[in-house]
C-alpha cells in the first residue's frame, strides 16, 4: 500500500505536533522512523493509521483518503508500545478478535510466533511483563499481515534476545510476504539494517527521507591538523566539531568524491563514515533550519 500524504498537520491544542508534512512512501518497502522524543512520530503514524483525524492537510492510502475509510482500515495494522488491549484479556481471546477482524491474519504464523516469543496463550494481558506485552504486540502485528504494518516502538521492552528473533521474523515474512512496514525505533543502529529507507522527523518536520545506503555514504569526519582541516571544510556544512592540541575532528554533511578524500589525504588528513545514528545524532542536533 503506498501512502501519500500532503500539508498534514497535527495539533493538540497550541502544540503543533506535526507541521505541514508532505510525504510519499512507495508500496512494498521497509521504512525506518526516526526521531527524538516530542518529534511527532507517533502523531505522524496515529494519522497514517487513522488513530487521529490531521488538523489539517490530508492522508491517502492507495489514492484514497484514510481516515474514517474501512477499507483502508482493514488493510492497516497499528501497533503501539500501549498495547491496546484491555488488562483482563486473555491472549487467545485478543487472538481470536484480530482473526475475525483481519482478513489476512495467519493462524498458524500467529501459533509459531507465540511459540518463538515463548508466550502462554492461556494468560491475561496483565499478567504478562512489559517485554511479554511487547513481544505480544509484535505477534499481532506480524501475523495480521496487513498490507500496511506500523509498529510504534512496540517491541522496545523487549530484551536483545526476544529483539534479534523479532528481527529475523519480520525480514524472513516481508520476504516471503512482501508489504509495506514503517517501524519508529530509538535502537537506530541495532536495526538499521531492516530499512529500505529512512525517514527522520525533528520538531514536527520530515527533515531526511532517503534510501539507506544513500545515508550511510553521506557525511565523514575528517581528523588532521587543525590548519589542514579547517582549509579542507571550508565551504561545507559542519555538523559538530572536537579539537584536542593541534588536530582536529570535524564532521561533515555531503558527499564526497574519490578526488577530494585522495587530496584530503595527501593534506595529512584521514575520513572515517558517519553512522546513520551518528547522522541522526548530528541533524536532530541542530537548529531546525540547518538541518533541513
Amino acid at each position: 500500500m503506498s501512502i501519500e500524504i500532503r500539508e498534514l498537520t497535527v495539533r493538540y491544542g497550541g502544540t503543533v505536533a506535526v507541521d505541514g508534512v508532505d510525504l510519499d512512501l512507495a508500496g512494498g518497502k521497509i521504512y525506518g522512523l526516526l526521531g527524538r522524543n516530542g518529534s511527532g512520530k507517533t502523531s505522524l503514524l496515529s494519522a497514517i493509521a487513522s488513530y487521529r483525524k490531521p488538523s489539517s492537510g490530508i492522508v491517502r492510502i492507495d489514492g484514497e483518503e484514510a481516515f474514517e475509510n474501512p477499507r483502508v482500515a482493514r488493510r492497516t495494522c497499528f501497533i503501539r508500545d500501549t498495547l491496546d488491549l484491555s488488562d483482563s484479556d486473555r491472549l487467545r481471546t485478543a487472538l481470536d478478535l484480530a482473526a475475525r477482524l483481519r482478513p489476512t491474519w495467519d493462524g498458524s504464523y500467529a501459533a509459531h510466533l507465540i511459540e518463538v516469543f515463548g508466550l502462554n496463550p492461556r494468560k491475561r494481558v496483565s499478567s504478562l511483563s512489559r517485554g511479554q506485552r511487547s513481544a505480544f504486540g509484535v505477534v499481532l502485528g506480524l501475523a495480521a499481515r496487513t498490507p500496511l504494518t506500523i509498529l510504534d516502538e512496540s517491541y522496545l521492552g523487549m530484551d536483545a534476545v526476544a529483539r534479534t528473533l523479532f528481527y529475523r521474523e519480520l525480514l524472513d515474512d516481508y520476504l516471503r510476504h512482501p508489504r509495506t512496514i514503517i517501524l519508529s525505533t530509538h535502537l537506530i543502529e541495532e536495526v538499521a539494517d531492516l530499512f529500505e529507507r529512512v525517514i527522520i522527523m525533528d520538531r514536527g518536520r520530515v527533515i531526511v527521507h532517503d534510501e539507506t545506503d544513500a545515508l550511510r555514504g553521506r557525511g565523514v569526519t575528517v581528523t588532521g591538523p587543525a590548519e589542514a582541516v579547517t582549509s579542507f571544510v571550508a565551504g561545507h556544512a559542519v555538523l559538530g566539531e572536537q579539537s584536542l592540541g593541534g588536530v582536529r575532528a570535524v564532521t561533515l554533511d555531503g558527499h564526497f568524491t574519490a578526488g577530494d578524500i585522495e587530496r584530503g589525504e595527501a593534506a595529512g588528513l584521514s575520513f572515517g563514515p558517519i553512522g546513520i545514528q551518528d547522522l541522526f545524532v548530528h541533524l536532530t542536533s541542530q537548529p531546525l533550519e540547518a538541518s533541513r
